[in-house]
């Protein structure tokens, strides 16, 4: 009996595998490639991941439902149902996303599949952030950088003067984009910025004089902080131009996502190991 499943489950394994081919118009010579006999033993030696899903709901009291269920190779499981309404709070729903991961098991999870509303997009780069601290800590600094002076308008008109008329923030269609291409603009203006904080200008200015604004000097003039940007924008750059791939009008096809974010990760692979050869 035994033997018989094994034959099913290699037959169904089989036509995946061909159908993967025959979805993306590869050639079969590929196989011959000894780097797919190597992918074929890790992903055996890792074990099957499982995916969770989500699926929200309104009963007929109007009272907000969600259902988490795992997939995995070996089917479909009920995890639980959470009846709230905080689908449009982002904090509440990284919560809710993070205790079932937990609950899963984190290691065993590949990836969590739920709609696009903004709250499920926002949590998702909550998600980043919480498991690269580092990010967390280097955005948190870049923001209170920027917001200090965007709340300012004369401290606007000061660091114009510096940056030759440029802007620190840089708009994008997700916080998450929206964080690293700030990051990118401090980046760029890394001298300037540096420059008026040292400036007689901004000594002489009532900004420099109050404690936020002493902080604000302080996280200017440390170099772990221009550091950590530098190492940031090399692990997310290319995880948002991706993003910004997808969240174009015209949208691109799955194989050039999957195109897209493979060559992404070589990208974040490369940026690593030149940092590693220095």
């Amino acid at each position: 009996m035994s033997q018989l499943i094994k034959k099913d489950l290699r037959k169904e394994a089989c036509r995946g595998i061909a159908k993967w081919y025959y979805n993306n118009a590869l050639s079969f010579n590929a196989a011959r490639d000894p780097l797919f006999a190597d992918m074929f033993e890790l992903v055996a030696r890792h074990g099957p991941g499982c995916s969770i899903m989500s699926d929200g709901w309104t009963d007929k009291k109007k009272r907000s439902i969600c259902n988490f269920l795992v997939n995995s190779p070996r089917g479909t499981v009920f995890v639980e149902s959470i009846a709230s309404g905080i689908s449009k709070n982002t904090e509440k729903v990284f919560e809710m996303l993070d205790n079932i991961v937990n609950k899963v098991g984190e290691e065993n999870v590949v990836q969590v599949v739920t709609d696009n509303a903004s709250a499920y997009k926002a949590a998702g780069e909550k998600d980043f952030e919480k498991h690269m601290p580092v990010h967390k800590s280097t955005i948190s600094k870049g923001r209170k950088v920027t917001n200090f002076i965007y709340t300012r308008t004369n401290l606007i008109a000061m660091m114009k003067e510096f940056t030759e008329g440029r802007d620190l923030v840089r708009p994008a269609q997700t916080r998450f984009a929206t964080s690293y291409l700030t990051l990118g603009c401090l980046s760029e203006q890394k001298g300037n910025l540096m420059t008026m904080f040292s400036s007689d200008k901004w000594r002489k200015s009532n900004f420099a004089s109050i404690s936020e604004g002493k902080r604000i000097q302080m996280i200017v003039l440390d170099g772990r902080f221009w550091t950590n940007v530098v190492n940031c924008l090399r692990a997310a750059m290319p995880l948002v131009k991706v993003l910004r791939l997808v969240d174009s009008e015209e949208k691109p096809t799955m194989p050039f996502v999957v195109k897209e974010l493979n060559e992404a990760k070589e990208k974040i692979k490369s940026n690593f190991g030149a940092m590693e050869r220095k």
